[in-house]
């Protein structure tokens, strides 16, 4: 079976070219339509791949299970992770599309960190906004040069400053080129989040996909 059938996903073409591809993943409750427009918008004529993840939770689609809030079922994520790489590689060659960046929020954040440090060949890099640390001793990975830009809220009421800059080091210790900035808010997004990721991807898509 084509890896790409397992996730109930959205591929938009590109339009323009020389731009890397965003693989964009929802919150929870989320779907597959949920970023289209913030994929169009940071990086207008990108080429869009968009899964729905495919646990629920009282009926809302999430991309892993969780024991409670801000605790993960670790097993389950590395599963997911795996299954999420293994979807990119198929759509990669089924689109014709190179390796793309992760554009995640929240629980998308977290599956695209955790996809960064298990399979960090599926990933050219990431956009990672309200991620939190996915696993509690994060595995040895070579992310040497992968551009990863996180974006915390010093309000969040969900992650805690401190677990931001705990993701930032552990990448960055993995070699990633790290970007960590935190916005005066919320877990929500605001313009100033939207500015930020589109002015980012303009200095480092084309970086990315030269």
């Amino acid at each position: 079976m084509d890896a790409t059938t397992s996730f109930i996903h959205r591929f938009e073409p590109a339009t323009a070219p020389g731009l890397p591809p965003l693989l964009l993943l929802h919150g929870t409750g989320g779907d597959e339509t949920d970023l289209l427009s913030l994929g169009r918008t940071v990086l207008p004529g990108a080429a869009l791949l968009s899964p729905r993840g495919k646990v629920l939770e009282g009926g809302m689609p999430r991309f892993f299970r969780r024991i409670a809030e801000g605790v993960f079922d670790e097993a389950d994520l590395t599963r997911r992770a795996n299954e999420l790489a293994d979807f990119v590689l198929a759509a990669r060659a089924r689109y014709g599309i190179a390796a793309p960046l992760a554009l995640g929020f929240s629980n998308g954040a977290n599956i695209a960190a955790a996809t960064l440090l298990l399979r960090p060949e599926a990933l050219a890099g990431g956009v990672l906004l309200r991620a939190m640390s996915p696993f509690a001793a994060p595995p040895a990975a070579d992310l040497a040069g992968k551009p990863v830009l996180i974006l915390s809220g010093s309000f969040d009421p969900i992650v805690a400053g401190e677990d931001a800059e705990r993701l930032a080091a552990t990448l960055a210790k993995a070699g990633a080129a790290v970007t960590h900035r935190s916005l005066p808010g919320g877990h929500g997004l605001g313009q100033a989040d939207i500015g930020i990721v589109a002015g980012w991807l303009a200095d480092t898509g084309r970086a990315v996909n030269a």
